[in-house]
């Protein structure tokens, strides 16, 4: 069960049988479902292959029979839920051009249109570095995304690789690709997906929907800031609101405290993975847990009430030792990452860390630490913030830049430019948002080791501050879930259906109070 805390911030809590009883979205329904014959669907599809717009081309207009295909989880690499049902999958290419770096480019997207529509179409954010075009599925959130996707209940989905054709930030050495990433591409996405949804059905969509998580979240808000026409309700997970001008400062202040206390080995060479083990993480959360747990009136093994919760992490040094004791400099160094980034003066660089029994879930120890054990890091603070940093975050770019080099006195001031064209922290006024009657759903792991959930629960009290509370809560709304790490994983209720929950937000006047 979940309750309202002491704002509109609210404690996500549902339990998985709780979700699973729960009627979902009825398949079929929608403001107007729109659901041509089979046939008719068949021939549609193939005439998609001749649409004509704006350095518009269609490379793969294709129908597929119902049945035939499953979603495919990237990250599990296997396929998972229901079989989808018969619709017509369109991929193409936007904006074709060669960059300053002389490589080149297009904004690569994706679209599925069902043959049983519901009239609704559905935009799967992405994440990273992106530059991947994934099977656009409508996904859904928590952990059960790519299963429980918006195709199998009627949604049209579209994805997009942001303008760029690899993960590698390399595409950050092209100013266009920047911007691109950051805005352009997305909106040249969502915009030509309601012309392609429109030419096949024969009408817009009745409703436009987002989900992302992470990168995908800070998509989401981008759209209620830059272009609040496009979607009727958004869900920003996890948001990347301040990535380039916070969330990776904190992840070179994370890895820097955490190697500096990594045994050498007996080469000197110091590896990251060790600095902390799972004994220790493990102990770390069951003090969280027997100091906090109880702080929310049930003791069930969740933290929610965080605000209350007080760890000192030099209660588990132990002078003799021992399977799960830190020693000195690791407490000193624990304390000093869940405190957040500052610079020399005491200026706070980011937001410190909600103490969460999910420090000692795989998924936190894959962004923070990572589990090589020789050659070079493998956390994703290292693998993918580093290169983000040097090539995409830096104007002008630096690729010796990285965040085991980061200096925390002169480095901050040469992410700024890009910060104002890449965060989404800034605005809580969403006028073009709130005035058309679109809903923001927000949603974070306590335990989330790239994007404090802090920062979101910051967003919320400064939306709250411009609006009122009560009128603030018509419109954005957030859900913290204990346990969990980024976007999914960890001790928590991560599986949840949040796309019922925006959609009957937005067409029945149902502001959810718990997911």
């Amino acid at each position: 069960m979940s309750k309202p805390a002491r704002s509109p911030v609210l404690i996500a809590l549902a339990s998985l049988p709780l979700l699973l009883a729960c009627t979902p979205l009825a398949r079929e329904a929608g403001p107007d479902a729109t659901s041509p014959t089979a046939a008719g669907a068949r021939t549609r599809c193939s005439a998609m292959a001749a649409v004509q717009a704006d350095r518009l081309r269609i490379t793969t207009a294709e129908w597929v029979e119902a049945g035939q295909r499953r979603a495919r989880d990237p990250q599990a690499a296997r396929e998972v839920g229901d079989p989808l049902p018969a619709h017509c999958l369109l991929r193409g290419r936007l904006d074709e051009r060669i960059g300053t770096d002389g490589e080149p480019y297009h904004t690569g997207f994706e679209l599925r249109l069902p043959a049983a529509g519901n009239g609704r179409l559905l935009y799967q954010g992405g994440g990273g570095n992106d530059g991947v075009l994934q099977m656009a599925v409508g996904r859904n959130t928590g952990a059960q995304g790519w299963a429980d996707n918006g195709l199998q209940r009627g949604f049209a989905a579209v994805s997009t690789d942001a303008g760029h054709q690899s993960p590698s930030p390399l595409f950050g050495l092209d100013p266009q690709a920047r911007e691109e990433h950051a805005w352009r591409a997305h909106w040249r996405t969502a915009t030509t997906a309601r012309l392609l949804f429109e030419r096949f059905y024969g009408r817009a969509p009745q409703r436009s929907y987002f989900i992302g998580c992470s990168g995908g979240g800070r998509q989401g808000m981008m759209f209620t800031q830059r272009f609040p026409e496009l979607f009727d309700g958004v869900i920003a997970q996890a948001p990347a609101m301040r990535v380039s001008q916070g969330a990776t400062i904190a992840a070179a202040w994370t890895v820097q405290k955490l190697l500096a206390v990594a045994a050498p080995d007996a080469s000197g060479y110091r590896h990251l993975a060790t600095a902390l083990g799972d004994a220790q993480l493990q102990r770390v959360a069951q003090e969280v847990l027997d100091r906090c747990d109880a702080a929310d009136g049930l003791v069930d093994g969740l933290v929610a009430e965080t605000a209350l919760c007080r760890i000192d992490p030099r209660r588990l040094v132990c002078p003799a030792g021992g399977d799960g004791c830190l020693s000195p400099a690791q407490a000193q160094a624990l304390t000093a990452v869940m405190a957040g980034p500052f610079n020399r003066d005491g200026r706070r660089l980011y937001f410190p860390w909600p103490w969460d029994p999910g420090i000692a879930a795989p998924g936190w120890r894959a962004w923070t630490l990572g589990s090589a054990t020789r050659g070079e890091p493998d956390a994703r603070h290292v693998t993918l913030m580093s290169g983000a940093l040097g090539f995409e975050f830096t104007t002008p770019p630096d690729p010796t830049l990285t965040v085991l080099n980061f200096d925390f006195e002169r480095d901050p001031l040469r992410l700024e430019p890009f910060h104002r064209v890449y965060g989404t922290a800034d605005d809580v006024l969403l006028k073009g948002f709130r005035e058309r009657g679109g809903k923001l759903l927000l949603v974070h792991g306590m335990a989330d080791p790239i994007f404090s959930a802090l920062e979101t629960v910051d967003y919320q009290q400064r939306v709250d501050a411009a609006h009122g509370a009560a009128a603030a809560s018509r419109f954005v709304r957030t859900f913290l879930v204990p346990g969990m790490n980024h976007c999914a994983g960890g001790p928590a209720t991560d599986a949840f259906d949040g796309l019922a929950a925006i959609v009957d937000w937005v067409e029945q006047g149902r502001a959810p109070e718990r997911i």
